[in-house]
C-alpha cells in the first residue's frame, strides 16, 4: 500500500520490478547441508532446485530461437495463473512462500491481546486484528467514513474544498494532485515540498483518451463502477449516473492536461522550483496558503513544481467546473480510497473494476493476504523487525554484501575499458561508482512510530491514522537534515532500487533469497540471478536518468559534450531494439517509457558475467546436469522473469510500467551478448543473434 499522497516509489526510485508483487517477500533458503566428502558439483547437482530448476524448462525449444521458452517453457505451461492473480511469476512465488512466514508472525501477534502499547508487537497484531474482524467491519458498513462524508456535504466555498482536500490528502484520500516531501534534484543535501500533477482513478491518461476499443470498454466499466460506489452510500440510479459523468468530465479533463509517461522521465523538465509565493500568484484558486497551512507545511519556503501547465489548467478548472461536480468528485476519492478497508459490499465493487476489469483476476484474494498487505504497506517496519529476526542472517547479509563488491568491481572493469568514453568523464563515473552507498536487508535504525495509536476498534480507521502518520512524518521533513538512513522498501519486499538522489542501492531481506540468492547453489546460478539483479541497480546510476546525477545526488551534467552524444546514441539504439517486441495484437513495448530498466538488464547481466569469470578462476566446478557454468548463469536470468500474465494486467503494463515483459527482459539483453552466443552455439541468423552493428553494448 503506497499512500497517494506521497510519490509514487515508481517515479522516485529505479526498481527491479513494479506490479504483481506488492509487499511481496520469502521465506528463508532451506539450509540444510551435505557431509564434507561431496564434491562441490554433487552438492550444486543435488540442490539444482536452490535457484535453478531444470524441469522448467523446455527444452524441445532451440535456446538460439527463443531462449525465454527454453528456459521457462515447462514452468510456463504447468503454472496457470490463480483465478485471484492477474499474473503469475518467481516474485510472485517467493512472495507465496513468505506470505506464509508472514501470517504466522501475524496471526500470533494478533492473539497477543497483551502487547505492550507503541511496540511493534501490538502494533501489528492490532491492526492485522481489526482488518481480520469481517463480523465488526460489516456492522460498521462505510461508518468511518462518514464525517469525512459530512466535512464534504459541507463546503460551501472554494475555501471549503481546499480546506477539505488538505485534510483528506494527510489521511491518504487521492485526487486533486500529488504534494510531499523529497530530497531536492538540485541540492540532495536538503528537503523540498514537492508538486505533481495526478488526480485519476484509471492507471494512466491514456486510459481516457485513447480509443481503440480496449480503452472505450475500460471506460465504460469505470462508469458503471462510479455509479454504484454511488449507489453504495445512498444515491438513488438518476443522481449516480450523474455524479459518475461529473467525475469522469473532470478526470478527462486532468487527463488532458497530463503529461504522458514518456515526458515525465526527463527529470529537467519535471524541475521548475519557485517561491511558494510565486506558485500561489500563479494559481490563485488553489487557495495555496490555506492548502500548506492544513497540510502542515506552512513553513515551506519554496516549492519544486513537477508539471506547471497541469497546475495551471487546474487553476483554471477549480473556477470553471461547478463547485457542486468538485464535491462530487472529493467524495468519489475518498470512496475510493478507502473502499478496500470498509464492507464487503464496498470490498468487492472495488474489485470489480481494478481487479476484474483492470487487472483480469478472477476472484478476490483472500482476506488474510489483503490485511497482510495492507498492514506491511502501512506500518512495515514494525512488521519488517519481526520478520527479520527469523528470517534473514548476518551470514546472509555478509554474502550479499561480498557479492555487490564482486558486482561494483566488474562495473569499475568495465568503464575503464569502454571504448567510447573519454578518460575524463570515466574518472567522474568512477567517483560516482566509488560513492554508491549500499543497503541489505533492513534498516540500520527502525521507525518507532511514536504516537501511532493503533487499537483494534476500526480496520478504516487504523489505515487512516496509519497514512496520517507517514504523512505528517513527510511533512515535518521539511527544514530538516536529509536522513540516509531512510528506505523506500519494507525489508519483506521482493525487490530491489536504486535512488538517485541518494546514490544508493538497496536490496531488501525479502529477496535475498531462492531463486535470486541462495547458499547453496553454485556461482553461476546466483550471478545470472542475484548478481544481475545487483548489476541492474548499480546500472540504473548510470541510466538515461541516473547518469543526470553526480555522486551527491545533485542533477547535474558531468559529462563531457562528445561522450554525452555518444551515451545518446547508444541509448537510442537500446530504446528501437524494444520497440519492435509485440506484447498484444498490435501493442508493442514502449521503447521510451523502458529505456531506463532495459539498459539496467543489459548492463546489469554483463557486469555479473564479468564478475562470475573472476569467481571461476578461483573455483570452477565444471558442468553440472550437462550444463556449463555459463549456461547456468545464462538460465538463471531467464528463470527469474518466468510469468503467465493475463492480458487485461499485460495492456496495463506496457500503458504504465517502466519494466518490458518478461520474455524481453530476458531475450533483450542476452539477444546482444556474444558470450550467450558462445554459450549455446547460436549462429549468425538465428533470431536471439543480433546483428553486430545492431548490438546494444554502453556499460
Amino acid at each position: 500500500m503506497k499512500h497517494s499522497h506521497l510519490m509514487p516509489y515508481s517515479a522516485l526510485l529505479a526498481g527491479l520490478m513494479l506490479g504483481g508483487c506488492s509487499s511481496s517477500s520469502t521465506t528463508p533458503a532451506d539450509t540444510s547441508t551435505t557431509t564434507a566428502a561431496t564434491s562441490t558439483a554433487e552438492k550444486v547437482e543435488m540442490n539444482m532446485g536452490h535457484g535453478l530448476e531444470l524441469a522448467n524448462m523446455d527444452t524441445t525449444v532451440d535456446p538460439c530461437t527463443d531462449f525465454y521458452q527454453y528456459a521457462n517453457g515447462g514452468w510456463i505451461k504447468n503454472n496457470p495463473i490463480p483465478a485471484s492473480e492477474s499474473r503469475w511469476g518467481s516474485f510472485n512465488e517467493l512472495a507465496e512462500r513468505n506470505n506464509t512466514v508472514l501470517r504466522s508472525l501475524l496471526t500470533e501477534a494478533a492473539a497477543n491481546t497483551t502487547a505492550e502499547k507503541g511496540t511493534p508487537a501490538q502494533l501489528v497484531g492490532d491492526f492485522y486484528a481489526s482488518g481480520m474482524d469481517s463480523v465488526a467491519i460489516n456492522q460498521a458498513g462505510y461508518t468511518p467514513i462518514k464525517p469525512e462524508l459530512s466535512k464534504i456535504a459541507a463546503i460551501k466555498t472554494t475555501d471549503d474544498l481546499v480546506k477539505t482536500i488538505a485534510d483528506l490528502k494527510s489521511k491518504g484520500v487521492s485526487g486533486f494532485f500529488g504534494m510531499y516531501v523529497a530530497q531536492d534534484d538540485k541540492n540532495s543535501t536538503q528537503y523540498a515540498l514537492q508538486a505533481g500533477q495526478g488526480g485519476l482513478s484509471l492507471p494512466d491518461r491514456d486510459y481516457y483518451l485513447k480509443d481503440d476499443e480496449r480503452s472505450q470498454k475500460v471506460r465504460t466499466a469505470y462508469k458503471e463502477h462510479l455509479q454504484n460506489m454511488f449507489k453504495l452510500v445512498g444515491d438513488d440510479a438518476a443522481t449516480a449516473q450523474k455524479k459518475a459523468q461529473a467525475v469522469m468530465n473532470i478526470e478527462m479533463k486532468l487527463a488532458q492536461s497530463s503529461k504522458p509517461r514518456v515526458e515525465l522521465r526527463d527529470p529537467y523538465a519535471n524541475y521548475n522550483k519557485m517561491t511558494v509565493q510565486a506558485f500561489a500568484k500563479q494559481n490563485p484558486n488553489l487557495k495555496v496558503t490555506q492548502l500548506l497551512t492544513g497540510i502542515g507545511a506552512e513553513t515551506a519556503s519554496d516549492v519544486i513544481v513537477g508539471q506547471p501547465k497541469f497546475f495551471k489548467d487546474l487553476n483554471g478548472l477549480l473556477k470553471s467546473v461547478p463547485l457542486s461536480d468538485w464535491k462530487t468528485y472529493t467524495q468519489w476519492h475518498l470512496l475510493r480510497s478507502m473502499a478496500p478497508y470498509l464492507s464487503d459490499n464496498f470490498v468487492q465493487e472495488n474489485f470489480n473494476f481494478y481487479g476484474k476489469v483492470l487487472s483480469g483476476a478472477k476472484e478476490m484474494q483472500p482476506r488474510w493476504k489483503r490485511v497482510l498487505r495492507t498492514t506491511d504497506g502501512a506500518i512495515g517496519e514494525a512488521l519488517g523487525q519481526q520478520y527479520v529476526k527469523e528470517n534473514f542472517s548476518p551470514e546472509a547479509k555478509q554474502k550479499a554484501l561480498d557479492m555487490v563488491h564482486n558486482i561494483q568491481d566488474s562495473f569499475r572493469e568495465h568503464v575503464k575499458d569502454l571504448d567510447w568514453m573519454s578518460e575524463e568523464t570515466k574518472q567522474r563515473a568512477l567517483a560516482k561508482l566509488d560513492a554508491f552507498a549500499v543497503k541489505i536487508g533492513y534498516p540500520d535504525k527502525w521507525k518507532a512510530y511514536e504516537g501511532l495509536d493503533i487499537t483494534r476498534d476500526s480496520y478504516a480507521k487504523n489505515v487512516m491514522l496509519a497514512n496520517q502518520y507517514e504523512f505528517k512524518e513527510n511533512i515535518n521533513k521539511i527544514g530538516k537534515p536529509i536522513d540516509r538512513t531512510e528506505w523506500g522498501m519494507t525489508p519483506p519486499t521482493v525487490n530491489a532500487y536504486y535512488n538517485p538522489s541518494m546514490n544508493e542501492i538497496v536490496f531488501p531481506a525479502g529477496i535475498m533469497q531462492p531463486p535470486f540468492f541462495d547458499p547453496q547453489a553454485d556461482d553461476a546460478v546466483n550471478y545470472g540471478g542475484m548478481g544481475a539483479v545487483i548489476g541492474h541497480e548499480i546500472t540504473h546510476g548510470f541510466d538515461d536518468q541516473g547518469a543526470q546525477y553526480d555522486p551527491e545526488g545533485n542533477l547535474k551534467d558531468w559529462w563531457t559534450k562528445e561522450d554525452k552524444e555518444q551515451f545518446t546514441a547508444r541509448a537510442n539504439g537500446v530504446a528501437s531494439q524494444y520497440d519492435q517486441y509485440t506484447v498484444l495484437d498490435n501493442v508493442h513495448v514502449n521503447g521510451k517509457l523502458t529505456l531506463g530498466e532495459n539498459m539496467a538488464d543489459i548492463g546489469g547481466l554483463s557486469i555479473a558475467y564479468t564478475a562470475l569469470q573472476k569467481a571461476l578462476e578461483k573455483n570452477n566446478p565444471g558442468k553440472i546436469a550437462g550444463l556449463t557454468p555459463e549456461q547456468r548463469f545464462f538460465l538463471a536470468w531467464a528463470q527469474i522473469w518466468r510469468t503467465n500474465i493475463r492480458d487485461e494486467a499485460q495492456n496495463q503494463q506496457v500503458l504504465t510500467d517502466p519494466h518490458s515483459p518478461g520474455r524481453f527482459r530476458t531475450n533483450g539483453p542476452v539477444s546482444n551478448m556474444p558470450e550467450f552466443y558462445k554459450a549455446f552455439n547460436c549462429q549468425p541468423g538465428d533470431p536471439m543473434v543480433r546483428d553486430e552493428q545492431s548490438r546494444a553494448k554502453i556499460w
